[in-house]
């Protein structure tokens, strides 16, 4: 039995500064790509929004809620470039959690 896939949808994406791996919708600029993200509350730096997690003041790098398309929570083993997850490709969202069934 295969496991289940672990992408969430991002309405369910936990808002309480803990760090999760995101995909970001491909654009104009690139294909889709995973980030590690967290989301702010806001500060003197940026306003509320899901960030980066490179981010540093003076450089925020913050995402529209549009631009990302779902979310998993960190792997429990050391986590590196080489090791990301594959971008979740599916069309439908509706296919994450399983709620398209």
């Amino acid at each position: 039995m295969a496991e289940p896939d672990p992408w969430r949808h991002m309405a369910s994406a936990p808002k309480n500064g803990s760090r999760i791996l995101v995909t970001i919708r491909p654009s104009e600029q690139g294909a889709a790509e995973v980030d590690l993200a967290y989301w702010s509350n806001g500060d003197q730096f940026g306003a509320e929004g899901w960030r980066a997690s490179d981010s540093s003041p003076g450089r925020i790098i913050e995402y529209a809620e549009p631009e990302l398309k779902c979310w998993m929570p960190m792997p429990s083993a050391n986590l590196t470039r080489t090791s990301m997850p594959s971008p979740w490709e599916g069309d439908d969202e509706r296919e994450l959690d399983g709620s398209g069934i």
